[in-house]
């Protein structure tokens, strides 16, 4: 107790009556006070006459101040000092400025003080508490949070455990799915190979049946081409003779001439050649039903999974500047529009959108399964769309957005991925892909877009709902910052 006093005297001493602090280069002035140079000299700022001491107030000579070298020295020392009492105190943490244990807590700085630190000017106007008070309330307030932070990771903890279940529970599924795959195929494949042979069976027989009449009809057209190449030569060989031996058997000689005329071989039945047109028939009906099988087949497995390139062929898209509306600028390569930052001066031919800010692909499609990729970029407050629209669309005025309107589209806008439905329909998607894939099957009537990222559909419009009329690629871009860009 008595070496604290003593602490606690040395820093009395030790502390400049204007500050408050210890000593900072001390000076002495003719009265025997001490203070800080800079102190002292704010003190007389503005003052030629009548100096005084700001302790004692007694007239001084502002020009005798002389350094207190021995002052300086015991500053140091009695830092020393209360550190070093500090540290025997409990190892409590001291200011480092004034070597003082840290007793204070200042609110408005929220940081801990000592008390030459309080007294100060740059914490004298600060609300401080005793630290072990302001460590308690803090204390107490960071357990609220603790609590807080328990129950978002619990509720962290259980959406972890509810996505695995999930995952575990789509995995069986899939394995399911791919179970039944490899067995229907398995057996479609057995089936296919079951009628294969059939039908190579019944063509077999086929070849078999006509092969042998074929043969019989050679066989018995041979026998006629010997017999009458025979008789060609009798008749031949009499007609050399003379006249008197010539006429010797002549009634012989034309029974067996009308003998000799030709036979017709056996035709093919009526029943085979029924067969024969009856097989080609079914190979056709069968025939055709494979084709549209291998047709309907790709369709449906992409429109489930989202869609790929090996369904759709991709399809070069080039922005028609014809019917771009004049605020938008397009690039160069007419792979690109933004959105300006003035209206330009165009033709208002008809073509052009004039009240939104539209445009459409050069040429657009009538049939097929055609798919191109896009990337739509934003601003501040800007949004876009992209999807498709009849060539008929309207160009002039206010135009619906919708399928009613002749416009099949998805829009990042207010933040928000949408699709252009009645009404439309927020999509509930955790990000905006950054490149989408737009496939647009003519044949079907149908419009889906992917995520060309991880293949994800996004959203598709139903088969039939796109009319069986020239459709183009049809984008839209508004305010600064905006832009649509065509991948290749």
């Amino acid at each position: 107790m008595a070496t604290e006093n003593a602490v606690e005297s040395l820093q009395e001493e030790a502390t400049c009556p204007v500050c408050l602090e210890y000593f900072k280069d001390p000076v002495i002035v003719e009265c025997g006070h001490n203070f800080c140079r800079a102190c002292i000299a704010q003190c007389w700022a503005g003052s030629d006459t009548d100096i005084s001491c700001p302790q004692c107030r007694e007239t001084v000579q502002q020009g005798n101040l002389r350094p207190n070298r021995q002052l300086a020295n015991m500053v140091e020392m009695v830092k020393q000092l209360s550190l070093q009492a500090a540290k025997e105190a409990g190892g409590e943490r001291v200011c480092g400025e004034h070597q003082e244990t840290l007793k204070l807590f200042c609110e408005e700085d929220q940081t801990s003080i000592c008390l030459v630190c309080h007294l100060s000017r740059a914490h004298r106007a600060h609300t401080a508490v005793p630290i072990e008070e302001a460590a308690q309330e803090y204390k107490e307030r960071i357990q609220a949070h603790l609590k807080t932070l328990r129950e978002e990771r619990e509720k962290v903890l259980g959406l972890k455990a509810t996505e695995e279940a999930k995952s575990q529970e789509y995995l069986k599924q899939t394995q399911t799915e791919r179970q039944k795959i490899v067995s229907e195929f398995q057996q479609l494949r057995q089936f296919l190979e079951e009628q294969e042979q059939l039908l190579l069976a019944q063509l077999e027989k086929l070849d078999e049946e006509i092969v042998r009449i074929q043969n019989e009809n050679v066989s018995k057209l041979s026998e006629q081409i010997s017999h009458l190449s025979e008789l060609i030569r009798e008749m031949e060989g009499k007609c050399q003779k003379p006249a008197s031996e010539f006429l010797q058997d002549i009634r012989s000689a034309f029974s067996r001439c009308e003998k000799g005329k030709f036979q017709q071989p056996e035709e093919i039945s009526p029943e085979l050649e029924e067969r024969v047109s009856d097989f080609s028939q079914k190979m056709i009906v069968l025939l055709e039903t494979l084709e549209k099988f291998k047709d309907t087949l790709p369709s449906a497995l992409e429109t489930k999974r989202g869609g790929s390139l090996g369904a759709f062929r991709q399809a070069t898209v080039t922005l028609d500047p014809d019917t771009a509306h004049p605020q938008l600028v397009l690039s160069e390569d007419q792979k690109s529009v933004r959105w300006g930052d003035t209206r330009q001066q165009l033709p208002n031919n008809p073509e052009r959108f004039d009240y939104l800010p539209c445009v459409l692909d050069c040429e657009g499609f009538t049939s097929g399964r055609h798919c191109w990729e896009v990337e739509g970029e934003v601003g501040g407050g800007g949004f876009w769309a992209m999807g498709v629209a009849r060539g008929s669309v309207g160009r002039k005025g206010q135009i619906s957005l919708r399928p009613e309107g002749g416009i099949w589209a998805v829009a990042y806008w207010e933040g928000q991925f949408w699709a252009l439905t009645s009404p439309r329909t927020p999509l509930p998607l955790s990000r905006v892909p950054s490149r989408i894939r737009v496939c647009l099957d003519c044949d079907q009537g149908q419009v889906t877009f992917i995520d060309a990222g991880d293949e994800a559909p996004i959203f598709t419009f139903p088969p039939g709902s796109v009319p069986g009329e020239r459709i183009r690629p049809w984008f839209w871009v508004w305010e600064v910052g905006s832009r649509i860009r065509l991948c290749p």
